[in-house]
């Protein structure tokens, strides 16, 4: 096995072969997971953009998108597309990287699919500590698509500078979830498939809508899969974020405590406690909540 030194160095000079090493020691808590996340030098300046949004929003089809409009730029761009996992066989899709074939072999762009490992919001502790690892890869920015959209997706909050949340002229239920809270989620808006029918209608209620939560959010309308309004959203992503995000010392404190929270979970096998509750569930008087003590 390599050293971390030279993992590390390896990463900051663009090895991708490094960097996936890297990511999958970490994903996987292998030896020296540890060390090497100690080690990094994580660059705070290199902008995170999460893309969120409801299934069938095109969210994937943007990202690629936007990948396209910042290579041509010359900027190297990673991409970390995070995909729900089975509740049933632990496993998950990962089909973000089929939507995103075109980038596979351009050698600006690194795409990697992390399953979010039963985390509600699509944040587990695993994604922010790769996101972390990009940043010390000398990447000019980094895309964070996570599934989902609602209460939940707040916690995307924590670990992007500015929030994109994107949407479809049918997602007409979704304005319910905006008024539930999405709104201090989202930094901007984007309605995708803009050349649909209702798209100029469900944009204009989406700009009434923010105005009356005296909202300074913009809306976008794209068409990903033709390049349209891409350029102008582009454009507005790199400029800085300048009013205080004075929720920070909260959502860093979420950020710990996940962080500890998966150091006290790592001893506890999922295939193992399934197991066990199989067997526990044969006894009549099973208790859900006295099984747990014997785990916690």
């Amino acid at each position: 096995m390599q050293n971390e030194d030279s993992l590390i160095k390896g990463m900051q000079e663009g090895s991708f072969t490094a960097l996936a090493r890297v990511i999958t020691l970490v994903e996987n808590d292998i030896p020296p997971a540890a060390q090497l996340l100690r080690k990094i030098s994580v660059e705070k300046m290199i902008p995170v953009i999460g893309i969120t949004g409801p299934p069938g929003a095109g969210k994937s089809t943007l990202v690629n998108a936007i990948t396209s409009h910042f290579v041509n730029e010359g900027k190297r761009i990673a991409i970390l597309a995070v995909d729900p996992t089975s509740p049933f066989n632990f496993g998950s899709l990962l089909g973000d990287r089929i939507r995103m074939s075109q980038q596979f072999n351009n050698p600006n762009v690194y795409i990697r699919s992390l399953a979010t490992r039963g985390a509600l919001g699509g944040i587990s502790a695993k994604t922010i500590e790769i996101v972390d690892v990009m940043k010390s890869a000398g990447f000019d920015l980094i895309l964070v698509e996570t599934v989902g959209v609602g209460q939940s997706e707040v916690e995307i909050a924590g670990l992007a500078d500015k929030t994109v949340v994107v949407l479809v002229p049918e997602s007409g239920d979704e304005i319910q979830h905006i008024k539930s809270g999405l709104m201090e989620v989202a930094q901007g808006f984007v309605v995708n498939k803009a050349d649909r029918e209702g798209a100029d209608s469900f944009a204009n209620n989406l700009k009434k809508l923010v105005h009356q939560q005296h909202q300074q959010i913009p809306i976008f309308k794209t068409v990903a899969d033709k390049n349209e309004g891409v350029t102008e959203l582009c454009n507005w992503l790199l400029e800085p974020v300048l009013i205080e995000n004075k929720r920070k010392s909260f959502l860093l404190t979420e950020k710990a405590f996940k962080i500890i929270q998966h150091n006290r979970m790592k001893d506890v096998d999922r295939q193992r406690l399934h197991e066990a509750i199989r067997s526990a569930m044969e006894n009549i008087n099973f208790n859900i909540y006295r099984f747990t003590d014997d785990w916690t």
